[in-house]
């Protein structure tokens, strides 16, 4: 069939194809490269990659798109499921013929409420899905197909046996020729990163246990499955003659750094192409390891330092303490090497004095740049469990994440933290981090030392401070609800 690979015009700015971490809208214009929608439109032949919102592509003109298409496969996730659902039956509307299909993290673990969020959604990919989506699209009878549910003929829903996970990631095509064909990398930003710049994956899984993170508890699983080191440095010398206007290329396997040894293989790989790269990271990487990374091209971690407090790593299970984060980044800086780092609010269990804390432990680390995000209680995730059963969440409907501007909302509560104060929390966090004298030096000899950064960092800044203003106004307006008590 002629298939359409579709990531949906969503909220104004939402980044539906968000990539380690998890959907939503962020402080400044952030999009992600559609990289689970990339993959496996590569694997089959004629198909299109339509990635509506780094593109400005309305309702309308997607649905133009889509009815010369016999398959739609449409990426979807939590905050968005209702959206995606409405696009899909308007899609049907025009062309009851159309085949849809939904994949992404919420479909994987919540394949029974994906189908019944809409008449309109034929088929749901269940956790890997490549080739799922491949068999789909070759017209392969849908009862024959592993890691997919769909509705038979008498409407019951049905779930076919699981797809086994891939062992072998060199046997996925390259995504460069469908980024190339399919998407404008001009028009993808990430805040941290040089402008423009490609972001893909070197491989999937990750062996940390993190409670809250998504993509392994959903779909790519503890084992960290990885395309050779030569592959991978195949695809970046490709790349850079396919991109010769990228300024870096991220690597954004949710940690890089699991496999030491060969992201150290890699690493001496891309020296000689004398490209920029970036990674995520765990902070427990030693100098000697860094700095050979810093001397091979390596320009910036992203790192989750996620709490200033041992005891909330601990439930988490971060596997990483404060004191190896201080000595990790004090290395990054001994070697040059900038880090991004990503702090969580309303973590369990978040209480005032532990939001003080890690606020003065972000300062005392004190990294280039940083994000700080609300807890995102995904269905699939350990976290999730724990919220429902402690009775954390403050809303009946668990799944409502963010709010109608398309920003994270505060969805869980403490004793000592109520949604309100966690909430309230983030624009203090950022304010009190970036209105210091040395992250705004750092960032003005950014600006003079390039034009096109300057630009830039005037219209992030602009977004960045009428963002946090929409955010106070959303917590203004939000009904006061009584304070969740720990079951």
């Amino acid at each position: 069939m002629k298939t359409l690979f579709l990531n949906p015009p969503s909220f104004d700015g939402f980044d539906g194809g968000a990539g380690s971490r998890y959907q939503a809208r962020r402080e400044v214009t952030s999009f992600w490269y559609p990289t689970w929608l990339a993959q496996p439109a590569a694997l089959v032949p004629g198909a299109k990659l339509l990635d509506c919102p780094p593109h400005n592509i309305s309702k309308d003109e997607c649905l133009n798109v889509a009815k010369n298409y016999d398959h739609v496969i449409i990426h979807t996730s939590t905050p968005s499921l209702k959206n995606d659902s409405k696009v899909a039956e308007a899609i049907k509307a025009q062309n009851s013929d159309t085949t849809i299909g939904f994949v992404g993290a919420h479909a994987a673990v919540l394949p029974t409420e994906t189908l019944k969020a809409s008449p309109a959604i034929d088929w749901v990919g269940r956790k890997e899905f490549d080739f799922t989506c491949k068999e789909v699209a070759d017209g392969r009878d849908l009862a024959t197909i592993d890691g997919l549910s769909y509705r038979n003929a008498g409407g019951k829903i049905i779930h076919n046996k699981e797809r086994e996970m891939i062992q072998d990631m060199d046997v996925l095509p390259w995504v460069a020729d469908v980024y190339k064909r399919d998407l404008r990398i001009e028009n993808y930003f990430i805040g941290y990163l040089l402008h423009p710049y490609v972001s893909r994956y070197t491989g999937r899984g990750c062996p940390a246990q993190c409670s809250f993170c998504l993509w392994p508890q959903t779909i790519g699983g503890h084992k960290y499955r990885v395309r050779s080191a030569q592959n991978v440095a195949d695809e970046m010398a490709y790349m850079k003659k396919l991109f010769p206007q990228v300024r870096e290329f991220f690597f954004d396997d949710d940690t890089f750094t699991a496999n030491l040894p060969r992201a150290r293989d890699i690493a001496k790989k891309l020296g000689p192409l004398g490209l920029t790269w970036s990674c995520n990271s765990r902070a427990n990487l030693d100098y000697d390891t860094i700095k050979s990374f810093k001397g091979n091209g390596l320009r910036l971690f992203l790192v989750g330092y996620e709490s200033g407090n041992d005891d909330i790593l601990t439930r988490i299970k971060k596997g990483v303490t404060m004191d190896e984060m201080r000595r990790f980044t004090k290395d990054c800086h001994r070697a040059g090497v900038v880090i991004h780092g990503t702090f969580i609010l309303g973590l369990p269990v978040e209480t005032r004095q532990s939001i003080e804390n890690t606020i003065n432990f972000a300062k005392e680390l004190d990294v280039f740049s940083l994000q700080v995000s609300l807890a995102a209680p995904y269905p699939g995730t350990e976290l999730y469990d724990q919220a429902r059963l402690n009775g954390w969440f403050v809303k009946k409907d668990k799944t409502d994440l963010v709010e109608d501007d398309g920003f994270q909302q505060s969805t869980l509560e403490y004793p000592e933290a109520t949604k309100e104060e966690i909430f309230e929390a983030v624009d203090r966090f950022y304010r009190s981090y970036y209105l210091r004298p040395k992250p705004i030096l750092r960032i003005i000899k950014t600006m003079l030392e390039d034009k096109d950064v300057l630009v830039r960092r005037c219209r992030e800044g602009y977004e960045f401070f009428k963002s946090l203003r929409q955010r106070k106004d959303d917590l203004e307006a939000a009904p006061r609800g009584p304070q969740a008590v720990s079951a």
